[in-house]
């Protein structure tokens, strides 16, 4: 039995690998790259400049690297790069880049995007991340590895969230979320770490413990900025997983969410 249903419509010069599957009246569009075994169901749309790896399974009426449609975008030919083993659910959308920035739109590996997800143009997401349904990245976001952002939470245009973060169901968020922080509100509000996704890692209890204490000194010490920066670095050369909090911090461009 054919892997590809006679009522797909592909482009000649898509490029589909070894045991790919692709579901009726799915539309893939020229110059995609589609990587071996990754099933797409029906329905589906898939155009522009979009390199798909390995394994990964899409869902009916997802549109993967449409036109952006902000207003700068003027048909530039922009990428979406997409990795490996991720399930992308029902209605995601996912747009390509614009030249405004780097021209591509990136999602990692062994992501979780939940139905009517929406990831915006040049957006980065990590690997292992989990967006739940109704989920919107505006432009430019950047989702850190091991990320989970909840049902109906609005992520503003060139915000960060750190790795390990958890953001609340509809949150709103307008700064940037450091590594390993729990946010919750609209607007959204800095809460505690995210102590159960750390567990569930592997991180073990000195980690965890150290941990918690850059977050009291970052957000319930009453420090200066600088001045808490000051002492989670010599918190993290006492314990290593504290440099990650450190350095979501001194790379904010918005500053964080405080």
């Amino acid at each position: 039995m054919s892997l590809i249903d006679p009522r797909a419509i592909i482009d000649p010069s898509a490029v589909l690998g070894e045991g790919v599957q692709v579901g009726p009246w799915t539309l893939i569009g020229p110059d995609t790259i589609i990587g071996a075994g990754t099933v797409i169901h029906s329905h589906v749309v898939i155009r522009g400049l979009t390199t798909i790896g390995e394994n990964n399974r899409i869902f009916q009426f997802s549109t993967i690297g449409e036109d952006t449609p902000d207003l700068k975008y003027k048909g530039e030919p922009t990428r979406l790069k997409i990795g490996d083993n991720n399930i992308i659910r029902e209605g995601v959308t996912i747009h390509r880049g614009t030249i405004q920035d780097k021209g591509l739109t990136s999602i990692g590996s062994n992501n979780l995007l939940m139905a009517y997800v929406h990831i915006g143009h040049d957006c980065v997401v990590g690997d292992n991340c989990i967006l739940v349904n109704n989920a919107s990245l505006a432009g430019h976001v950047h989702v850190g590895d091991w990320a989970i952002i909840s049902g109906y939470a609005l992520i503003h245009q060139f915000v960060s969230i750190g790795a390990h973060s958890f953001t609340g169901a509809a949150a709103y968020l307008t700064q940037d979320l450091p590594a390993y922080v729990m946010a919750a509100g609209s607007p959204a509000e800095a809460r505690t770490i995210n102590v159960e996704g750390l567990k569930r890692r592997g991180f073990d209890r000195a980690a965890i413990a150290a941990i918690k204490q850059g977050f009291k000194i970052l957000y319930r010490q009453g420090y200066g900025l600088q001045e808490a920066i000051d002492l989670l670095n010599s918190l993290a050369r006492e314990q290593p997983a504290v440099k990650l909090l450190v350095d979501s911090v001194r790379a904010s461009s918005r500053g964080i969410l405080r």
